[in-house]
């Protein structure tokens, strides 16, 4: 495994996937790709002139990946972590990624207002439209990963 694409949102689920992925480049030796999308979108529909600036926001919301980062695993996580930002809606942004990724890693919940939700819909469309295998982390990783012992039919007749 080379790539592993991490949605981040600075939501608490995100942070979970954030980890989690980070523990798998440490098992796999992959390069976590932790990627912030904003979409200026909203600020369009609200007739924000058409002149404005947009620059500020576009560093503002690269400051935000790297804070993420930052806040959620810090400087030593033991493998290389690349923040990046990109442009559009986080599902789409994400699954555009995935195209050159081996695995893609979502929160099961982001920031949106459907707080009853068991997944969201950036999970949910990533899942559905990924080029790669998704995983959809559903809280904290565990510190250490429990594998269950190797059972034979024998064990079983028992």
């Amino acid at each position: 495994m080379e790539r592993i694409v991490v949605g981040i949102d600075g939501s608490e689920s995100a942070a979970d996937a954030l980890r989690w992925a980070v523990a798998q480049a440490k098992l796999t030796g992959a390069t976590v790709e932790a990627v912030y999308a904003w979409d200026p979108g909203p600020i369009v529909s609200l007739g924000m002139p058409p002149m404005l600036d947009w620059e500020p926001l576009r560093e503002a919301a690269n400051a935000r990946s790297h804070e993420i980062v930052a806040e959620t695993v810090g400087s030593d996580s033991g493998v290389r972590i690349v923040a990046k930002t990109a442009t559009g809606h986080a599902a789409e942004v994400l699954v555009d990624r995935s195209a050159q990724a081996d695995l893609l890693v979502v929160g099961s919940r982001g920031l949106g207002g459907l707080k009853g939700m068991v997944l969201g819909s950036v999970g949910h469309h990533c899942a559905a439209h990924a080029h790669c295998p998704v995983v959809i982390v559903h809280g904290a990783p565990r510190p250490e990963a429990h594998v269950p012992e190797r059972r034979t039919l024998e064990d079983d007749a028992d």
